[in-house]
């Protein structure tokens, strides 16, 4: 592959934006460096220092250029976006594409709304409820209660979210309604088990993208960004716990 002649400044900001992207969209901490490090070899500078937990990137080159840093604010989980800038790499690395055009592709990735509609997430989201109570040998007269309570809490999720700004709450507040609807169902007679429909319903908003990730930067070494996550997972375990317990202890 002939070594491309580009100015540092740009071959930073192209590996920054990439880091950002995968952060940002679920990828592991791993996962993350080890592209920034791939694509700036790809670019001409085989040596390079990528440092990355959940809320930064901490990015530099060999040699007097400055270290640059950037905070990501905002996580969620879209992992095409993950799998797009993976194959942006290895065409970089292969020698498919110039700077010019990687930047240019990332931008567009960055740029694109990679989720699909409220209406389809809550659809989904109510889906698997039901799913997953059947999964865990639930009674097929609880499937509604499941789907209805699973797609409102989901849906209360995403709109606590925007209010609060604050994800605890926002998912306390969510499993709150879960709790309040599976109850509902039970009183009126439309549930018969008030514990199979609140496991299923609160499956959506269980963070298993998040435990994953954290058990493998553990393994890989990443021991605090392994940490990190596995704490964040388990607050939000907590907030969903602690959602459902209230409504509990008032029945």
């Amino acid at each position: 592959m002939t070594i491309q002649r580009n100015s540092t400044s740009e071959i930073i900001e192209a590996c920054l934006l990439a880091g950002k992207i995968m952060l940002e969209n679920g990828a592991e901490t791993m996962r993350v460096e080890d592209t920034m490090m791939r694509m700036a070899a790809s670019f001409g500078i085989p040596q390079s220092h990528s440092f990355v937990t959940p809320t930064a990137i901490i990015f530099s080159l060999e040699g007097a250029d400055p270290t640059r840093l950037i905070r990501i604010s905002e996580r969620s989980t879209d992992l095409q976006k993950v799998a797009k800038v993976n194959s942006i790499s290895r065409r970089a690395s292969d020698g498919e594409l110039t700077l010019q055009e990687t930047v240019k592709r990332l931008k567009q990735i960055e740029a694109a709304k990679g989720t699909y509609p409220l209406f389809i997430q809550i659809l989904a989201a109510a889906a698997t409820s039901g799913c997953f109570l059947i999964m865990f040998q639930g009674q097929w007269q609880d499937f509604i209660p499941a789907l209805v309570s699973g797609g409102m809490g989901y849906l209360c999720a995403v709109l606590f979210q925007r209010l609060v700004q604050v994800k605890f709450f926002a998912e306390f507040l969510a499993a709150f309604v879960i709790g309040l609807l599976s109850v509902a169902f039970v009183v009126i007679g439309l549930g018969l088990d008030l514990d199979k429909i609140i496991i299923g319903s609160v499956m959506p908003l269980v963070p298993g993208v998040l435990i994953t990730n954290a058990v493998r930067d553990l393994i890989a070494g990443h021991l605090v960004s392994g940490v990190t996550k596995g704490a964040e997972a388990l607050l939000t375990a907590f907030a969903i716990g602690s959602g459902i317990a209230v409504v509990i202890s008032l029945y």
